[in-house]
């Protein structure tokens, strides 16, 4: 229990968020936690995402990995998931999570239904090296290929 003294009334509330568009995020891995699953049969790896980029810069997303669990095709699924993970992040032999942090990423964002209310919400459903842009997108030349750079040009 803790003592607020906190008036509601004199305060604006804050509007709900609104789910993160479906597609390609560039985003860092900025926690992780191996947690007990519900059952107690095993524990998963949560990681947790902050997009940098975009108008849901600083917005955050989860992943859960279940590396330790009864199911042998459970494990095997979080340990390809962490596979990708760590081929996006350029760390192959982590000895600790930590290690995945602060290394920005290209993550896939989709929508499901949640089963315990109908709600929808966001879910991370893939993983790849960040996308690297450099200023602004190249123009087709006149065949429809990419145009030629002025300092290629004779």
């Amino acid at each position: 229990m803790a003592t607020l003294n906190f008036n509601a009334a004199s305060i604006e509330p804050v509007a709900g968020r609104e789910l993160i568009p479906a597609g390609r995020h560039v985003a860092m891995i900025t926690n992780s936690t191996m947690k007990p699953t519900r059952q107690g049969n095993g524990q998963f790896l949560e990681l947790e995402y902050t997009l940098l980029e975009g108008e849901h810069h600083n917005r955050k997303v989860w992943s859960r990995h279940n590396l330790h669990h009864a199911n042998a095709q459970t494990v095997e699924i979080a340990r390809r998931e962490l596979a990708t993970i760590c081929r996006a992040v350029g760390i192959m032999q982590p000895g600790d999570s930590i290690e995945l942090h602060q290394k920005p990423l290209t993550i896939i964002i989709g929508v499901r239904t949640r089963t315990d209310n109908g709600e929808n919400a966001n879910e991370v459903t893939g993983w790849a090296k960040r996308e690297l842009t450099t200023g602004a997108p190249q123009q087709a030349g006149a065949t429809g290929g990419p145009a030629t750079p002025p300092w290629l040009k004779r």
